[in-house]
């Protein structure tokens, strides 16, 4: 293992992540564990946005079951939120640029991308956390553009054009899975 690898840790990454470095995304995906990370990253923001959820729903006295079902559906739909977001990304990037990354080297800058994600538990703070659920889901945004701007090695424009096209039905997905949970709520 090089000197560079061993730097490779989830807390710098997740600073590189945070701070839009394009130059962190850029080489991202030439280190072997990161892919490990990503990944870690990406569950670590499931297990963040439903412990939000978590305490909204004691809150609203859910039932231990229905708050179980809602807190599994809530972490899933980040996690098939990344999945697809990545997918419909390289999908793009492939008609644009034929064979230049693969989707597994997509799936590293993305999760990468999802370290605001992290920080998702903080939507709990009464006043702020559907504000702050947003200022969240923009800033991952951002992350993303920046590397699928450095991943296909295109134009930020572009980038951003690319992930506007995934990114609206991302975000259509969880705000249907936050009703979801509401009416899991009220109706048991």
């Amino acid at each position: 293992m090089s000197s560079e690898e061993s730097k490779i840790s989830l807390g710098t990454t997740l600073w590189n992540a945070l701070a839009l470095d394009g130059n962190f995304y850029e080489n991202a995906r030439n280190t072997p564990k990161t892919y490990r990370i990503a990944q870690t990253i990406v569950i670590l923001a499931a297990l963040s946005h439903a412990l939000g959820s978590a305490v909204i729903l004691l809150i609203n006295l859910a039932t231990l079951p229905v708050m179980l079902l809602a807190l599994l559906i809530d972490g899933m739909s980040i996690v098939g939120g990344y999945y697809f977001w990545t997918l419909t990304i390289w999908k793009i990037g492939e008609w644009r640029k034929p064979n230049h990354v693969t989707y597994r080297d997509l799936m590293i800058p993305i999760g990468f991308a999802y370290a605001p994600q992290v920080l998702n538990f903080l939507t709990l703070i009464p006043l702020f956390g559907q504000p702050l659920e947003r200022v969240l889901a923009v800033w991952s945004l951002l992350a993303v553009i920046v590397a699928v701007r450095q991943g296909l090695d295109i134009s930020t424009r572009n980038s951003a054009l690319i992930c506007l096209v995934g990114w609206p039905l991302v975000q259509l997905a969880v705000g249907f899975i936050q009703r979801f949970e509401q009416f899991l709520v009220e109706g048991f």
